[in-house]
């Protein structure tokens, strides 16, 4: 997938100019036009900007198949999912949200992650007691 060809294909549908684009996420003009064109590779967190511009979800800027992407969250590797936690509303954000970090992390990094929650949630159950 080639990043700036997705961004100015979104971009012109919506209508927007590499202005609108500017205004909306504050990276100036020339390296939107870089991005475009393919003279550079953005960070993730310009891309989770140039996502928020275009108004759209990040996976749904990055996806470039035929049909529309399915949310991520409503099906699950064994089906459609039920009342499970993080299946919906503010709790299906946040295990959104906390899906991307985890996908930029390390083994080692998510290791440590597990490592420390197992700790807080040790030192919680200790003060309840």
């Amino acid at each position: 997938m080639n990043i700036g060809e997705r961004l100015r294909s979104i971009r012109e549908e919506k209508g927007l100019s590499q202005g609108d684009i500017e205004r909306r996420t504050g990276l100036v003009r020339c390296y939107i036009s870089r991005l475009e064109n393919g003279h550079t590779i953005p960070e993730v967190a310009t891309l989770e900007k140039l996502a928020r511009a275009l108004e759209m979800p990040l996976y749904q800027f990055l996806y470039d198949g035929e049909k529309p992407p399915r949310d991520p969250i409503h099906t699950g590797r064994n089906g459609p999912r039920g009342n499970e936690w993080g299946s919906f509303g503010k709790d299906a954000r946040f295990l959104r949200e906390l899906q991307r970090y985890l996908a930029r992390m390390s083994k080692e990094q998510r290791k440590l992650l597990i490592s420390f929650a197992q700790r807080v949630s040790q030192r919680q159950k200790a003060a309840a007691a």
